[in-house]
């Protein structure tokens, strides 16, 4: 079981969603129930992951190889270490959360809608965990396909400007990746990510990869100036898409950056290191303030979404700065921070999209100044919304902070000025969320139809109640993904710091 773990778990959801098509609409509950049936089966499988890892080795675990195009020695080869493994572990929670959240809500179409994110599942979970470069080139593309049937199908008024706007975007970023990878496979015969790890490329060769794969990451993460598929996109997604889109598809930019460009180009890294940084800081700061002027509650969180992901970034490359002035352990604390920011984000983002989502069930309108005194009709509802809120505000005691507070620890021992400019996302965060927080949930009711909403039912509330628990228990104790992830990390910060010159 344990050395076909992995596939089973991306071959299980997308061959089911071929299923959960043939079972068709017009048997939509039966549908419904194969979807939750099979998305829980493989996220209590891949709990199996996480109770058979030895999170004290770098090395892949659960690892499998078969060759796939013996021609070009392309390879089925997957495995997965302590950077990995958590995101797939995510990837199959949201998948859940999006299922149930659909349940009532989605009409049209429901079992096309359903197959499409048990299809996004398989494909993401391949993308974390493919060791083969053109097997991680065929899972990242893939995954394109289902979320733009998502935003196209059953988006909003705009949605098919939105999907192709996002697939435009994300298809031509990762087509300069493809010809770095084709390079590299040229010059050392091998087409495995963890040959590319040790292969040897001159200062020029880093940085023309280097800039290639920045292109197609930043796009995905999604960095400044890069960003503006992502309000589109969220606006337009019905909210199991928005769900999937910030949770999951914005950390595979991420991943790209830890498992391809700070191993393979060294050099490039650091030389470029202060750019990435500025650019993650542009973000963190002045997307920030884009989002104090939202009226619509989705643009407002996607655009709070950018900002928390500039954190991702800056983790990551502040560490050649921070290693310049201090010791490792600075480093590796911004490393770490933006691996769990990854994570506490995936949480965080997920849960504000599905607050959006159910007062849109009741409304259909996420325009701000719709609403107002909502705690009046909607008490329990408000009470989770407001958690979920301080948390994306960064509230010391939720996973929000943990993250955040990492980044700007070691951003400070870089260079104080970039500490303060991280730190300010604390000040201007609380502001976007707290402005829409009290225009919407506290207040008078100015609009008679919010006096007559009925609270959440038991669906709504289970959602919630699970994303709250795990929201809390990260932030409360952030240890236990710290010490997953350490050794891997640790591994990645000396590749990061060895020169191949």
């Amino acid at each position: 079981m344990e050395n076909s773990l992995l596939s089973l778990l991306i071959w299980l959801p997308i061959f089911s969603s071929v299923l959960v098509i043939f079972i068709g609409n017009n048997h939509a509950n039966t549908a419904r129930w194969a979807s939750i049936i099979i998305s829980v089966l493989v996220f209590m499988m891949s709990l199996s992951l996480y109770t058979g890892f030895d999170s004290s080795t770098h090395l892949m675990q659960f690892v499998e190889r078969t060759s796939w195009i013996s021609q070009f020695n392309i390879h089925y080869h997957i495995g997965i270490d302590g950077i990995s493994m958590p995101l797939i572990i995510l990837t199959t929670f949201s998948t859940i959360l999006v299922i149930v959240a659909g349940w009532e809500v989605i009409t049209k179409r429901c079992a096309h809608y359903m197959a499409a994110f048990l299809m996004m599942e398989g494909l993401i979970i391949g993308v974390f965990s493919s060791l083969d470069a053109i097997l991680f080139y065929a899972f990242w593309e893939a995954s394109l396909i289902p979320m733009l049937l998502i935003i196209g199908i059953w988006g909003g008024g705009n949605r098919v400007y939105a999907s192709i706007k996002f697939f435009l975007y994300t298809f031509l970023g990762s087509v300069f990746m493809l010809v770095s990878l084709i390079y590299m496979y040229n010059k050392g015969g091998s087409f495995s990510i963890l040959d590319m790890h040790n292969l040897e490329l001159s200062f020029a060769e880093q940085s023309y990869i280097f800039w290639a794969f920045f292109i197609a990451f930043s796009v995905k993460v999604p960095m400044f100036p890069v960003h503006t598929w992502l309000p589109d996109a969220h606006v337009q997604a019905p909210t199991g898409g928005s769900v999937i889109l910030a949770a999951i598809m914005l950390k595979m930019g991420g991943y790209g950056f830890f498992r391809f460009s700070l191993p393979i180009t060294p050099d490039a890294s650091l030389e470029f290191s202060e750019i990435i940084i500025v650019l993650s800081l542009i973000a963190i700061v002045y997307i920030g303030f884009v989002a104090l002027v939202q009226r619509d509650m989705k643009k407002l969180i996607a655009y709070s979404s950018i900002s928390h992901m500039g954190f991702v970034t800056l983790g990551v490359f502040i560490l050649f700065l921070v290693y310049k002035s201090s010791a490792i352990e600075g480093a590796l604390l911004g490393l770490e921070g933006a691996m769990v920011q990854m994570i506490s984000h995936g949480f965080i983002s997920a849960a504000m999209f599905l607050v959006v989502g159910v007062l849109y069930d009741r409304l259909h309108s996420r325009e701000i100044s719709t609403y107002g005194g909502v705690i009046n009709s909607m008490p329990k509802f408000t009470g989770f919304a407001v958690l979920f809120a301080m948390a994306n505000a960064g509230l010391p005691g939720t996973s929000g902070f943990v993250g955040e507070f990492m980044v700007i620890l070691g951003a400070i021992q870089a260079n104080i000025w970039y500490g303060v400019l991280a730190a300010s996302t604390l000040i201007i965060g609380a502001a976007y969320t707290l402005w829409m927080v009290k225009r919407v949930f506290w207040g008078a009711v100015t609009n008679p139809v919010v006096a007559t909403l009925k609270d959440i039912n038991a669906r709504e509330f289970s959602i919630l109640a699970i994303l709250a628990v795990a929201v809390l228990a990260m932030g409360l104790y952030p240890q236990s993904v710290i010490e997953l992830i350490h050794t891997s990390i640790e591994h990645l910060l000396h590749q990061a710091l060895t020169s191949k010159l």
